[in-house]
């Protein structure tokens, strides 16, 4: 059994959400973190054993150069948790060119760069961890969510194939996929889960999924862990439907 403790997180994602949920669990359990996110000016914390670092995965022509030299710069790095991503939902029609864009980029290419920037580190480890949050999107398509379930395919099939290719290292690669997580992922939405206990996903289950991986022995993966609400409800204007 391995524990969190000594061990050195990078988070994307890490200013709201479940990256923020992820980051103050595992800082709570000796781990030290580096969060990403585009404006940490909301988050509070300020331990010495977190470094936030403002940086804008959207910007994937800015990305390469930002990330090889954080990569550089945090050589200890044996943990990578790959939260950022959003939300956009649709009829393939109503999205601009830019939008689609936009979106898969944020959601799956951004993934990409940060894993590519620090792969070469993380095989000279003999232990390290790759998760990527992914979504019970990426298990089946769904009516107004082509471009959003073609993002986390995209991601799903990522780290599917990257667990294969990192097998022969100390590389472990996992993804959680939660259904409906109660965040600020909603709030420019015009649905979200409805508000009984039972119809989501809290921040701190997926949290406490991510530190189960951690903590695995090194020769168990956990390739793909499922989440999902006791009762699916989605709430949509005020009027409530089961899932």
């Amino acid at each position: 059994m391995t524990t969190t403790n000594a061990r050195v997180a990078l988070i994307s994602g890490a200013s709201s959400g479940i990256g923020r949920a992820t980051s103050e669990l595992l800082l709570q359990n000796g781990c030290q973190v580096i969060g990403i996110g585009r404006d940490f000016s909301k988050y509070n914390y300020h331990g010495q054993d977190f470094t936030p670092v403002e940086i804008d995965l959207g910007n994937i022509k800015a990305l390469p150069g930002q990330l090889t030299d954080l990569a550089k710069q945090h050589r200890n790095v044996d943990v990578i948790i790959n939260c950022a991503g959003q939300g956009r939902f649709g009829s393939l029609e109503e999205f601009s060119y830019t939008q689609i864009s936009m979106l898969m980029t944020l959601n799956f290419t951004s993934h990409a760069f940060v894993c590519r920037a620090f792969m070469p580190q993380l095989k000279m480890k003999p232990h390290s961890n790759i998760i990527f949050i992914g979504s019970e999107a990426a298990l089946e398509g769904t009516q107004k969510g082509s471009i959003y379930c073609a993002s986390k395919f995209a991601l799903r099939g990522f780290a599917q194939a990257l667990r294969q290719e990192c097998s022969g290292s100390g590389v472990h690669v996992s993804i959680i996929n939660p259904g409906m997580v109660r965040t600020e992922f909603f709030n420019a939405l015009d649905f979200e889960p409805g508000q009984d206990s039972l119809n989501f996903i809290a921040v701190a289950d997926v949290a406490n999924a991510i530190k189960m991986i951690l903590e695995a022995r090194p020769g168990t993966v956990f390739d793909e862990v499922n989440l999902s609400p006791l009762k699916k409800m989605m709430r949509f204007k005020g009027i409530n439907r089961a899932k």
